[in-house]
């Protein structure tokens, strides 16, 4: 009888400890479904969207939007982007999404410049997509116009300012209160260089103290050597940027020394060609004599919502449509690192929707 028992007793205990791993197998599997097809969660890390995202957002998105992209790294190891075998790769491809990539949408997408790591397993941007394939984008003066028509400024975009005093100083929690974190004195103590929305240079401007209130614009002509495409031939700038189009799937252009600098990359590494240039006027693609280049992609062209401080298109160039992960949709909540215990978390913007 004592053996009986002894028996009964292990029988039990082995099939509850396989019913417990069978659940646990069971959510792990669902999780990695959800998070791989469905919905994933990222942290905000910088400044660069403020004040739409600020800094510690902990925001929710879609990948049902735009449709999932499936996995390109096929050996990996689930929730540890670092580890990964490297020499297997699966081609693109994306399931059927809800709507497309319309101009405004906040989007996620995988760095373009990591060249050196397979296209999922670069790291995770966000920016606003202001040009879609086959626009044309221009910048004037920090305004975007696509295809002729300005666009729509975001309500929070931020901006550097230049802000004048009597030669007083202005008050740092009149600063704090308004969310103007970026930016202080510079040159003097009545010279301020601030990053904040329209809205709060307004306010700013009917402080008693302050006579001046100016958005700091490169001019138009003056060139920035960190600027897309980095060529003799483009004098752009962050506020002054293009003529330039976005390509599109289908799409051919010339090729010349003046139109190479801008699609380079996309010939010779996100559509994986060999391409060879000879006295900047001879090309060759996979060795074959070339004057002009179709497309095989849609690429996109973003912006960070804080303009003079985000590291974006602008910056360096086009999103292929294959970095795209999915569509931000709303903050889960949101913690604010320089304060402490309760006070850390920023209750006015949990669950607060992405626009």
């Amino acid at each position: 009888m004592r053996l009986l028992k002894k028996i009964q007793v292990s029988s039990i205990s082995r099939k509850g400890f396989l019913g417990w791993l069978k659940a646990v197998c069971i959510a792990f599997l669902l999780i990695l479904f959800i998070r791989g097809f469905m919905f994933e969660t990222y942290t905000i890390p910088t400044t660069s969207m403020e004040k739409t995202l600020v800094e510690g957002d902990i925001i929710l998105v879609s990948k049902l939007s735009f449709g999932a992209r499936t996995p390109i790294t096929h050996l990996s190891v689930p929730f540890f982007s670092k580890i990964y075998y490297n020499d297997l790769q699966l081609p693109y491809f994306r399931l059927p999404g809800f709507t497309h990539i319309k101009e405004n949408d906040v989007i996620v997408f995988n760095y373009p410049c990591e060249d050196n790591k397979p296209i999922d397993k670069r790291t995770p941007f966000i920016k606003r997509c202001v040009a879609l394939a086959g626009d044309t984008l221009k910048i004037r003066n920090g305004k975007v116009f696509i295809n002729g028509k300005g666009l729509n400024e975001p309500i929070d975009a931020e901006f550097d300012f230049i802000v004048k005093t009597d030669s007083t100083q202005i008050d740092p929690k009149q600063l704090e209160k308004l969310g103007i974190t970026e930016g202080g004195n510079f040159m003097d103590i009545s010279t301020y260089n601030l990053t904040m929305t329209r809205k709060n240079a307004k306010k700013i401007k009917k402080f008693p103290n302050v006579f001046k209130t100016e958005i700091i614009c490169e001019d138009s002509g003056i060139c920035s050597e960190n600027i897309f495409p980095s060529s003799i031939y483009y004098t752009w700038n962050i506020d002054n940027y293009g003529t330039l189009i976005i390509p599109a799937k289908g799409m051919t252009v010339k090729l010349n020394k003046i139109t190479l600098p801008l699609y380079y990359k996309i010939i010779s590494v996100y559509e994986n060609n060999i391409l060879a240039v000879k006295n900047d006027s001879i090309f060759e693609i996979n060795g074959k004599p070339a004057n002009t280049y179709t497309f095989k992609k849609n690429y996109y062209f973003a912006l960070g919502d804080n303009r003079h401080n985000s590291a974006d298109s602008r910056l360096w160039g086009f999103i292929p449509e294959d970095h795209i992960i999915g569509k931000a949709v709303m903050i889960w909540f949101s913690i604010d690192k320089s304060k402490k215990y309760f006070n850390r978390m920023r209750w006015d913007r949990c669950f607060k929707m992405i626009k």
